[in-house]
């Protein structure tokens, strides 16, 4: 089966132009079809958008072992309603992706459930090094220096060091200096059961992410090996970033939509809404972050989509845990601040789709072109949108945007050439395929 969409404005790496994609056996053939082409479904799509499939390169979702969260099946129906056709998801499940046999196992659970392209990293451990130097269905290697428990926290020096040194795929990490959000948990926290939830920014603070970020570029600097700073969170590692990139050190960046549109000022409203890890900061740092992506220093726009019931949240702060559901909303902010003003479509598409593709190696994917896998985004641009708890696909069935009303919705999604969302409905017999990558 083919499809022609026919009269969108699309987004190439070299502009926008109104043209005419053709999709046969789930490849783009042709991006400049004739009008009078012929297909066995044609796509009317004047006045819209067509992007490629946002890439999203963090994701927690919670399938094993946390499911009542979230699992692969209803992660992905939130994917395809968000424009999101690849994930790259995280190793913190139950039992955790430390193993090659957990590699396999949720490739092969995906290949089960997920309704869009799938890839999962391997974490990092103090004793796992074999399994990281061996494992090669992956997009790379996860540490997390803080905000971690158990097997999966690594902030000692010589096994970060070995890891550095000794394996060859990407690394990410999560950058928060564990000593740090300790002490500060022990002076703000000592004898008390509970205290309001924005205590949560003061336990992890600014200096917990410069401390981890300087550590983790010096550690790739001096080994010259490719490194990924997750969620910065603060406009000071913004320069840290800068100056390690200027000096040829192969490190990038990401920044979350909720570091960029929400700060300590929003606690009173949100409370445990916005709570997360790395905590959310100051408007300096929101304005810090944002220019960060305009100048290029930050790559790329993730979400840490990471749900929690609102049972759970609602708890007494600390018991309430860190982590928000992102991934339908992501791509939709984003258009909202291109009708604001603040970017251009281009930039979305540079930051969501093009870079992740680049920064992970990802074969055939993150834009328009032929011989690209047909994964592939059509959006009103101007739509008016309001998101909803109710609405939500996500497990958990909520949102921090909850009320906010945006410009700019999905309209249709394909992956692989196979329609998975359209006009409001999903096809949950789609299924995506593995990622691949090239290295």
């Amino acid at each position: 089966m083919n499809t022609l969409i026919r009269g969108a404005s699309c987004v190439f790496p070299d502009g926008i132009r109104e043209s005419n994609i053709l999709i046969e056996d789930g490849l783009i053939v042709d991006v400049d079809a004739p009008d009078s082409t012929s297909a066995d479904q044609v796509v009317e799509a004047g006045g819209l958008h067509l992007l490629p499939g946002v890439i999203d390169d963090q994701v927690h979702f919670r399938d094993p072992g946390h499911t009542s969260k979230e699992d692969l099946r209803t992660a992905t129906m939130a994917c395809a309603k968000g424009g999101v056709t690849s994930f790259l998801e995280m190793p913190n499940t139950n039992p955790t992706t430390t193993t090659l046999e957990a590699l396999d196992a949720k490739l092969d659970l995906a290949a089960e459930k997920s309704l869009v392209n799938y890839g999962f990293y391997i974490g990092a451990t103090l004793d796992n090094l074999g399994e990281l130097k061996a494992a090669k269905r992956t997009p790379g290697i996860k540490i997390f220096i803080g905000s971690s428990t158990g097997t999966l926290l690594v902030d000692k020096q010589e096994a970060l060091e070995a890891i550095f040194a000794e394996t060859t795929l990407p690394i990410c990490a999560h950058c928060e200096d564990e000593a740090t959000v300790q002490a500060n948990m022990h002076e703000y926290l000592d004898g008390k059961e509970s205290v309001e939830v924005w205590v949560h920014s003061k336990i992890r603070n600014h200096e917990a992410a410069l401390i981890a970020t300087k550590r983790a570029i010096d550690l790739s600097t001096r080994h010259n090996h490719r490194f990924h700073v997750l969620h910065m969170s603060t406009a000071d590692e913004v320069p840290l970033i800068r100056a390690a990139k200027e000096a040829g050190a192969p490190v990038t960046a990401e920044v979350c939509p909720h570091h960029l549109f929400f700060n300590i000022n929003d606690y009173r409203k949100l409370g445990s809404r916005i709570q997360m890890n790395p905590s959310i900061k100051t408007v300096d740092d929101n304005i810090g972050l944002w220019q960060g992506l305009l100048n290029g220093d930050v790559d790329l726009i993730a979400t840490d989509h990471a749900p929690h019931t609102l049972e759970e949240k609602a708890q007494p702060y600390p018991k309430s845990p860190s982590g928000i559901p992102a991934i339908e909303n992501s791509l939709m902010l984003m258009l909202d601040q291109v009708n604001k003003g603040a970017c251009s479509l281009k930039q979305v598409v540079r930051w969501m789709c093009e870079k992740p593709a680049e920064v992970w190696s990802i074969a055939n994917k993150g834009q328009i072109a032929t011989g690209y896998d047909a994964d592939l985004a059509l959006v009103n641009l101007y739509a008016p949108h309001t998101i909803l708890d109710e609405n939500q696909l996500t497990k958990t069935k909520w949102s921090p945007w909850h009320g906010t009303t945006v410009r700019g919705s999905t309209f249709g999604t394909w992956v692989m050439g196979q329609r998975v969302f359209w006009m409001g409905e999903i096809d949950k017999s789609v299924r995506g395929g593995e990622i691949r990558y090239y290295r």
